[in-house]
C-alpha cells in the first residue's frame, strides 16, 4: 500500500494573504522535513479562493485553509498543527 499515490494537499488563500504564504512556507518546510527522514509527500494544490465564488464564500472567512483528504485545517499556520494532519492523514 505504500507505493499508493498520495492524495493531493489543498491550500486555499488569496492573494496578498500574509497568512496564507505563512502557511505556504510552513508546508514546504515540512515537506523537506519528511523527505529528509524518508516520508511521502502530497502534491501541494494552492488555490485562490478569488478565482471561485463558492471557494470565497467557503474559505474566506479562515484563510489559510488546508484540505487534506477528508480533513480540514482552519487558519493553518501553525506547524505543529500542520504536521500532525500531515502525519494522522499520510502516515496512519
Amino acid at each position: 500500500m505504500r507505493d499508493a499515490p498520495l492524495i493531493d494537499l489543498f491550500l486555499y488563500g488569496r492573494s496578498g494573504c500574509h497568512l496564507c504564504e505563512d502557511a505556504h512556507a510552513a508546508l514546504v518546510a515540512l515537506f523537506e522535513e519528511r523527505s529528509r527522514i524518508g516520508l511521502s509527500n502530497p502534491t501541494l494544490i494552492e488555490r485562490d479562493i478569488e478565482t471561485d465564488p463558492d471557494w470565497e464564500r467557503a474559505y474566506f472567512p479562515s484563510i489559510p485553509v488546508v484540505v487534506l483528504g477528508d480533513r480540514r485545517l482552519e487558519f493553518a499556520t501553525s506547524p505543529a498543527k500542520l504536521r500532525r494532519l500531515l502525519a494522522d492523514v499520510l502516515d496512519a
